[in-house]
């Protein structure tokens, strides 16, 4: 059961540590919100998608949905025009020239931002299914439970984590001139997993 608990969190390491715009979306809004409670609606968003994509990944929802070629192109459709808009958003916000109540987003755009990053992703999707839930078939009762919640429990902890870093940065990075840095790399991200749903769209 151990060994099963550490394949869990090894994977899902593997998985998430990587740059992608889900992290630095996150990390983001951790240091643009004023106090940490604010960034809890990204922070909770996030980890609660990726536990949703884990979970179907391993029953086989996931599988079974893009499977059918109607949901799989106004899968990708949405994703790609809200990551256009989504990308246009955060390029144009400018923290340098504001304080930080004006720069956060208010809780119902990180909501719609962070499922956006989360589930309209279809690389992150494709991962989840093609790694976490093509691993989880090795087990069956108690350790596919094991392994299921230990890569949903690491999902949880980097999120919080990132979220935290965040605030560190941004109570230190007053003039916000950093964090005009990661804003354009997060819409640079954003735009670029928008540009890979065209791919898929014209394949």
């Amino acid at each position: 059961m151990l060994l099963t608990i550490f394949h869990g969190i090894a994977l899902a390491l593997g998985l998430i540590l990587p740059l992608g715009a889900q992290n630095v979306f996150v990390f983001n809004q951790g240091a643009a919100q004023p106090t940490f409670r604010r960034v809890l609606p990204v922070v909770l968003t996030a980890s609660l998608c990726d536990s949703f994509l884990i979970l179907f990944a391993v029953l086989g929802v996931s599988v079974v949905v893009l499977t059918l070629p109607i949901l799989q192109t106004a899968f990708f459709v949405v994703g790609f025009l809200f990551l256009l808009y989504m990308g246009w958003v955060i390029w144009k916000s400018k923290p340098t020239k504001m304080n930080k109540e004006d720069r956060a987003l208010s809780p119902k755009k990180q909501i719609m931002f962070a499922m956006s990053v989360s589930l309209l992703n279809p690389h992150a999707i494709l991962d989840t299914i093609g790694v976490i839930g093509t691993n989880s078939l090795s087990y069956i009762g108690l350790e596919k439970v094991a392994f299921t919640l230990s890569t949903i429990i690491v999902s949880w902890l980097w999120f919080f984590g990132l979220a935290v870093a965040g605030k560190r940065l941004g109570d230190i990075d007053s003039e916000g001139k950093f964090i005009n840095t990661i804003n354009k790399i997060s819409a640079i991200l954003i735009w670029g997993v928008a540009l890979y749903i065209a791919y898929l769209l014209l394949k």
